[in-house]
C-alpha cells in the first residue's frame, strides 16, 4: 500500500528546497531588473557632462551593471542546483505517494520547463558569452516562468498540485 502523501519527509524536503530555490531565483530576478536599469543609466552617462554624473540617483549608489549581472548569475546557479534537487525530491515523494516518479502533471511539467530555462540561461552565459542585457532578460524570463508556475498553474490547472479549491 502507498503511504499517506502528506506524511512523507520527502514532501517537507521537496517544499523546503523549492522555496529556497525560488527565493534565490527571485534575488537573481531582482538583480537582473536593477542591472537593466543600471545599464541604461551607465549608457546615458557616456559622453554626458561631468555635472550629470553628480546628480543624486539611487542607482549611483549601487554596483556596476556588470557586477550586478555577475551576482544575479551566481544566485541563479545556486538556485538551479536547489531546483534540480526539488525535481529529484519531488520524484522520490511522488513514487512514495502515488507509485510513480513522473506523471506529466501540469506542475511537474512546468517545474521541468523552469529547469530547462535556467539550464539554458546558465549555459548561454557560460559558454556562448550571453552577457549584459541578454543575460538579464534570460534571468527575467526564467523567473516569469516560476511566477506562472506558482500562480496560474496552481490556480487554474487540474492535477495533483492544484491547491486553489476552484472548480472547473
Amino acid at each position: 500500500p502507498l503511504a499517506d502523501p502528506l506524511k512523507s519527509v520527502w514532501l517537507v524536503i521537496h517544499v523546503f528546497v523549492a522555496i529556497l530555490a525560488t527565493s534565490l531565483f527571485a534575488l537573481a530576478f531582482g538583480l537582473s531588473v536593477v542591472q537593466l536599469l543600471q545599464t541604461r543609466r551607465e549608457r546615458k552617462l557616456v559622453g554626458a557632462p561631468v555635472d550629470a554624473a553628480g546628480r543624486r540617483s539611487f542607482l549611483r549608489t549601487l554596483p556596476s551593471a556588470d557586477a550586478l549581472e555577475s551576482l544575479a548569475y551566481r544566485f541563479a546557479i545556486v538556485g538551479f542546483i536547489f531546483w534540480t534537487f526539488t525535481l529529484i525530491a519531488g520524484a522520490i515523494w511522488a513514487n512514495d505517494a502515488w507509485g510513480r516518479f513522473w506523471g506529466f502533471d501540469t506542475k511537474e511539467v512546468w517545474t521541468f520547463v523552469i529547469w530547462v530555462l535556467y539550464a539554458g540561461y546558465i549555459h548561454a552565459r557560460a559558454t556562448r558569452g550571453w552577457r549584459g542585457t541578454r543575460s538579464a532578460w534570460l534571468s527575467i524570463i526564467g523567473f516569469s516562468a516560476v511566477l506562472f508556475n506558482f500562480t496560474i498553474v496552481n490556480v487554474f490547472f487540474k492535477g495533483l498540485h492544484a491547491y486553489s479549491g476552484l472548480t472547473q
